[in-house]
């Protein structure tokens, strides 16, 4: 696609582009007029290797062949989005920075070690990290910590999420941002809150506890619910993803944003600016 009249379209690669999510972001490139698909990149042992990325998503072909040459691919590009896995988004926040490419980073499952990397990675060039990069769950975030700063710890806080039976993580990675947003809200740090796990004679639940819950199942998009629960009273937030297209549009916002800011690692609130 050509951008508007005057600009030149910004040159995206996507990783991991024969994936479900990697198929939607080549469809939502291939249809944005300031955006043009310039890389496809997969695994090396992925069979569509050497197929259209295009045709792979279900629209007409783009000339953009899947290769699993990322060092290639980001050389002359403007931005990378990437849904993969901790492993290959901690080898391509390297590439990136070398080629001062935008990172765009929707991977969930990270450590704290692949975090560095980001981090560092982050003073050459700039990348938008997020768990989840719907509005919806950034605004439910926010929400989650005002509402966590302004009532106390008599009211207890379980997170509650459901994802489809393929997911490899627990708890999801917005499960926990919500659980960091709950703890930022009072003023504690969540390692020394969370209670990720309960089997058997577990005892009472501890006072200022942060509780997680992971249900897996069928091909559940995305739901969380945070419950605020007192003696006589429950406050639920809610957040149902009914389509993957939020994640896509929210990545592609983020690559707009993010064009010539200045190095840093950035969030989807710094794109949303809540």
């Amino acid at each position: 696609m050509s951008g508007s009249a005057g600009t030149a379209p910004l040159k995206v690669v996507v990783l991991g582009a024969s994936g479900r999510m990697g198929r939607m972001l080549v469809r939502y490139c291939s249809q944005a007029d300031d955006i043009d698909l310039t890389g496809a990149i997969e695994r090396s042992d992925a069979p569509e290797l050497g197929q259209d990325a295009g045709s792979l998503a279900g629209v007409e072909p783009l000339g953009v062949p899947v290769t699993e040459d990322l060092h290639q691919a980001i050389a002359n590009a403007d931005a990378l989005i990437d849904f993969t896995g901790p492993a290959s988004t901690v080898a391509a926040s390297a590439l990136a920075a070398q080629a001062k490419a935008t990172h765009v980073v929707g991977s969930t499952g990270l450590s704290d070690e692949d975090a560095e990397h980001l981090r560092r990675a982050a003073r050459h060039t700039s990348v938008v990290w997020a768990d989840n990069m719907s509005l919806g769950i950034n605004l439910l975030t926010a929400l989650v910590e005002q509402v966590s700063a302004r009532l106390g710890t008599e009211f207890d806080i379980e997170i509650v999420e459901m994802h489809h039976r393929h997911k490899v993580d627990a708890p999801s990675g917005t499960a926990l941002a919500l659980g960091h947003a709950a703890a930022r809200g009072r003023g504690v740090n969540l390692e020394n809150v969370a209670a990720r796990g309960r089997d058997g004679l577990t005892g009472a639940r501890k006072p200022g506890d942060i509780g997680f819950a992971a249900l897996r199942g069928g091909e559940v998009i995305g739901d969380h619910t945070v419950s605020f629960v007192g003696s006589n009273e429950r406050i639920e937030l809610s957040h149902h993803a009914v389509s993957r297209d939020i994640y896509a549009g929210g990545a592609l916002a983020a690559v707009r944003w993010a064009a010539g800011k200045p190095p840093g690692l950035y969030s989807m609130r710094d794109v949303l600016e809540l």
